[in-house]
């Protein structure tokens, strides 16, 4: 009677499990699949950080002499042209395509030259042109490595000037003003750290008085300056990794 018992409850069991064994070995297997690895791609060059550099070029400078009273007139005109070199220095940052930055400049500058006076023939007015500065902000659009932007802001000019009479200089005056620029340019970076630039700016400083011994003159001054450059690049803009 045990013997039936026990034989009977091992039926009922296997009765119960069998259907769901049957059914885990009809349910096939899961395949197990490695995730790929994230592909990092090199983004475009990132123009963001700081620069000093250095540059050089051409400057053109017209000057238009006058009483600043009004009475006597004109004094004569002058177009003065040199040298120019300096350095530059200045902060960039990039959102998108778009760029905004800050830059100054200060240039050495051997532009010279003279007229003769049409109210008082026998001096000769001459003027030097000593330093160029300005103080600007950038804005642009860069295309990776190649960028073209506008600038536009302050800026500040030193000149010497002097009256002779008979080869003799006897008046000499010295003059810092101040005006005002605008530009444009280009730049492209050759290394991650090391880019060049081509720009063209326009100075204008106007109502400006040299006072000398013997006379005043009110002096106008149109300044054009081409000049190309180096900028060590700092900061973290250069070239990253993304996905």
């Amino acid at each position: 009677m045990k013997k039936l018992l026990l034989i009977s409850s091992a039926i009922a069991a296997f009765s119960t499990t069998a259907p769901a064994v049957a059914a885990d070995l009809g349910r096939p297997a899961p395949v197990y699949r490695p995730i790929a690895a994230p592909v990092l791609v090199p983004l475009g060059y990132r123009w963001t950080g700081c620069y000093i550099g250095g540059n050089g070029g051409g400057i053109w400078a017209h000057r238009d002499w006058s009483d600043p009273f009004g009475r006597l007139g004109d004094f004569g005109s002058q177009t003065t042209s040199g040298a120019l070199g300096g350095f530059q220095g200045g902060c960039d940052y990039q959102r998108g395509n778009w760029l905004l930055g800050v830059a100054g400049d200060w240039d050495w500058s051997s532009a010279t030259n003279s007229n003769i006076n049409p109210v008082f023939p026998a001096f000769t007015q001459d003027s030097k042109i000593k330093s160029l500065a300005s103080l600007t902000f950038r804005t642009g659009y860069a295309w990776d490595r190649t960028l073209l932007y506008v600038k536009g802001g302050g800026a500040w000019l030193q000149s010497d000037f002097n009256v002779q009479a008979g080869g003799v200089a006897f008046a000499t005056a010295s003059d810092t003003r101040r005006g005002w620029t605008v530009g444009v340019g280009g730049e492209y970076a050759f290394l991650d750290w090391l880019s060049g630039f081509i720009e063209y700016d326009y100075y204008q400083f106007r109502d400006s008085t040299a006072n000398f011994p013997v006379l005043s003159a009110n002096i106008d001054t149109n300044v054009n300056v081409v000049k190309a450059g180096l900028n060590l690049r700092f900061g973290p803009g250069v070239r990253g990794l993304g996905y």
